[in-house]
């Protein structure tokens, strides 16, 4: 027995220095002396095991020793496997900052680095321009009026968005534009995020294209000259990298611009003969200038003696001779203006090239250090408003409507998916401007794009599908009347476009971080390709108390012993803990992944996928988390917190057993969930009762309904297009007073107090007067409430053949 004491005191003692990470001497401290305990009071066996685990820890860890016999071989060994990063990869990952994400590597995130940089709102210039012109602009266009009727934007409306300077939201205010902070570009695309189409519209000049090139990257000349005129709508801006050859993989570009001289403006130049095939290229219809990313070429040498000089970005005038543009391609579902670019022997000076002849093959670094900023805003921001602006429309309809006498909002299976919209905008709000704060802090969060970029548009298509599940009919019948629909059908290009989700998922977001966000990953390959044994020596061995250290804190706080320590509420302190936990767990799985597979992660991309989940969902969470700690609560959010909290937490430790059941070494497998899971899995999905109570707080008039759905255009403009949110708020203020008049109806009816053959609402209504069982004042009310309620629900119809383009085509299937 006293062996047994010994061997449990000497292995917690242990396991307390190691999640410390305190280093070797401690450790050899600890064996010692229980050794020498061991050798007075125990077994001679475990006196022996103490003394030669001090022996090997002062071998391997003590600089003076192991710089003699291990550093040089582990280095030689390091040599041969370590992964060779290319030079676009090496530009990716000098691209962007590293932030809260390179905290969740560590496995002992640092909540003060997260929380210390608040959310300080946004300034009175900018709340104005949401509260006044975004609200006009929502309020002039219908979706179906520009998906289908016109394919376009209102021509008053591209008007007002030029003169309001919506297209110069990134444009300093020097040069006529807005100068907004991300935050506030972030709150309007979530105010315009109603229709697809104008989000688009406005959200790709102020993402990566020629208006953020030309303001980080341009000269004098060509910031004087363009971005006034991007700034004010003068110009419309488009960029083409995307091609039948290369869309993801943007690096792989076909295009080329040869360095030679010709003829320009009557003058013989040194210029660039260009040849591209773009698609899939946002406003080139109606683009008046043109950025263009292409290989660039000098095989006689006159720029110098380096022939390849790799991507370059450059401007080219709408009339510049050879350019083919105009036409258009047809996005599914909603059909923003997006089209090709030709050209074949195109002429140009080198001038046009972005920044001038100096940034000649600087174009992919240009073009990541862009995207590590825009794809965080655009996209995430469109997915943010559309999941609040399901909040609103799905919230309301399964409200008003009734089946089984009953609002179907009070059904078991319809709480379930408004439950999941609520959460999924939470989440998606939290994390977008959370990111957005950042990006106002100065930091370029290159890995947290990625995350945002995929999860919230994967959000996105999961929150319009429970949206279109609960109206039913409704939406599945487009029309005028149909808020819900072309967006639904247009999901599809957000998860394809600024990188497809697939290739995000399995390759950028665990890919680029492991290397980029580790603490010591980078020193290490930097001290190989240096040949620096000392640097390597050091950061390598660092490494090694990391393991040791993510390997005690993940044991350790998966039984429930030691939890961190984290600034939080007691409504939040256990999530947080959560975090805490399963970050440990993904450093200790992302170093195993790393060791016993090597290079050929690259290739495993399933495991890369799974530990990229990992990451994202405690990001996502730690959004939510500071979110709540920064956020006035209201009644109700606490409940959405902890489900939205809970329902990532859930989808890490998914991740993490995935993870466990796929990791090609099964003897590491084993021994990682004995660590990580040593009880088996702990985070449910979240409960009933919470799903109940969430579902009736954005189906009925609540202050966390009003709240999620703030960031959108909830209001009525005079003159402007029907608002269906601000119908549905306006239906669920008057619910409470309905709801009783409804029941009492139900109840006449099955008693045979009213007339069997009085079915509809408002003939009950009328027949329960008549038999005093309802006031004048319920009926007046009821019948106002009703007609506004069969509004909603009405769908439209057309002539039999409105949809044939070719009326020459259609059948009379009924002929006189």
């Amino acid at each position: 027995m006293m062996t047994l004491i010994v061997f449990l005191l000497a292995a917690a003692a242990l396991l307390a220095v190691m999640r410390r990470e305190s280093g070797a001497k401690p450790a050899i401290v600890v064996l010692a002396v229980f050794g020498l305990i061991a050798w007075i009071f125990a077994s001679g066996w475990l006196t022996v095991l103490l003394f030669l685990g001090a022996i090997a820890t002062a071998a391997a860890g003590l600089p003076q020793f192991r710089n003699s016999w291990l550093t040089p071989r582990v280095f030689d060994m390091f040599k041969k496997v370590a992964p060779k990063v290319s030079e676009t990869e090496q530009v990716a990952l000098d691209a962007g900052t590293v932030g809260w994400d390179g905290e969740l590597f560590t496995g002992r995130p640092d909540w003060h680095n997260l929380l210390i940089n608040r959310n300080s709102g946004l300034t009175e210039e900018e709340q104005a321009f949401l509260d006044n012109q975004c609200v006009k602009a929502a309020s002039m266009c219908n979706a179906w009026d520009v998906a289908v009727e016109r394919a376009d934007l209102p021509p008053e409306l591209w008007e007002y968005i030029k003169k309001e300077k919506f297209l110069g939201m990134i444009i300093p205010k020097e040069y006529g534009g807005l100068e907004f902070s991300a935050k506030a570009q972030s709150a309007v695309l979530q105010k315009l995020a109603a229709n697809e189409v104008l989000m688009v519209s406005v959200g790709v000049p102020n993402s990566l294209g020629p208006g953020e090139l030309l303001v980080k990257y341009g000269t004098e000349e060509q910031k004087n000259h363009y971005l006034p005129r991007l700034a004010d709508g003068r110009e419309i801006p488009c960029f083409g990298l995307t091609g039948p050859r290369a869309g993801s993989d943007a690096t792989s570009l076909p295009d080329t611009g040869i360095v030679c001289k010709g003829q320009y403006d009557g003058k013989e130049v040194i210029g660039l003969r260009m040849n591209f095939d773009k698609r899939w290229i946002t406003l080139a219809p109606i683009a008046t200038v043109v950025g263009l990313a292409f290989r660039m070429f000098d095989p006689d040498g006159l720029l110098g003696d380096k022939k390849d000089l790799g991507i370059t970005c450059a401007l080219l005038p709408r009339d510049t001779e050879g350019m083919e543009i105009g036409r258009r391609h047809f996005p599914i579902g909603s059909p923003f203006l997006n089209g090709p670019i030709r050209g074949k022997d195109v002429f140009v000076p080198l001038d046009f090239i972005i920044g001038g002849p100096e940034m000649a093959g600087q174009g992919w670094r240009m073009l990541v250090e862009c995207l590590s900023v825009g794809r965080c805003i655009t996209l995430p921001s469109g997915a943010a408003g559309s999941a609040a602006a399901a909040v609103g429309t799905a919230g309301g309809f399964t409200r008003v409507r009734r089946q089984f006498n009953n609002a179907v909002a009070d059904m078991e299976g319809v709480q379930e998916p408004l439950a999941r919209i609520a959460a999924q905008a939470y989440i998606a709000q939290s994390a977008v401007m959370q990111t957005a704060n950042m990006v106002d802090k100065g930091e370029k969060p290159a890995v947290p794009s990625a995350i945002l970029k995929y999860h919230l548009t994967e959000m996105q298509r999961s929150v319009l599908t429970d949206a279109m599940d609960v109206h039913g009919g409704k939406t599945v019948t487009l029309g005028p009347r149909n808020y819900l629909g072309i967006g639904y059908s247009g999901a599809a290009v957000s998860i394809t476009v600024e990188g497809a989700n697939i290739m995000t998922r399995s390759l950028m977001i665990f890919g680029q971080g492991a290397i980029r966000c580790h603490p010591y990953v980078l020193q290490e390959l930097a001290a190989k390709d240096a040949d620096d044994i000392h640097a390597f020596d050091e950061a390598f061995f660092g490494h090694a108390g990391l393991i040791f250290g993510n390997a005690a804190r993940a044991f350790t706080q998966a039984l429930g012993v030691g939890r961190a320590e984290v600034p939080f509420d007691s409504a939040a302190r256990r999530y947080a803990q959560g975090v805490a936990r399963f970050s440990a767990a993904f450093g200790l799985c992302s170093d195993a992944a790393m060791t016993t597979l090597g290079s050929e992660l690259k290739m495993r991309e399933l495991v890369s996928a799974r530990l990229g989940d990992m990451l994202s969902n405690l990001y996502l969470a730690s959004m939510v988390l500071k979110h709540w700690h920064e956020a006035q609560p209201v009644d109700g959010e606490a409940e959405l917190m902890a489900y939205s909290l809970q329902l990532l937490l859930h989808r890490t430790e998914t991740a993490l057993d995935e993870f466990l059941r796929n990791l090609p070494n099964r003897a590491v497998a084993f021994a990682l969930r004995a660590i990580t899971l040593p009880l088996g899995r702990h985070w449910g999905k979240p409960r009933d009762e919470v799903v109940r109570s969430l579902a009736r707080a954005i189906s009925t008039d609540t202050p966390l309904r009003e709240k999620l759905i703030a960031p959108i255009w909830t209001t009525s403009v005079e003159g402007g297009q029907e608002n269906p949110v601000a119908r549905y708020n306006e239906l669920l203020k008057g619910y409470s007073k309905a709801e009783p008049i409804y029941r009492k109806v139900a109840k006449a009816a099955a008693k045979g107090e009213l007339p069997m053959d009085v079915l509809h609402p408002e003939q009950q209504f009328e027949a329960a007067l008549e038999a005093k069982i309802l006031s004048e004042e319920e009926v007046v009310f009821m019948r106002e409430y009703e007609a506004s309620v069969l509004e909603m629900l009405t769908v439209d119809d057309f002539p039999f053949d409105a949809f044939a383009m070719n009326k020459d085509t259609v059948i009379d299937h009924n002929p006189a």
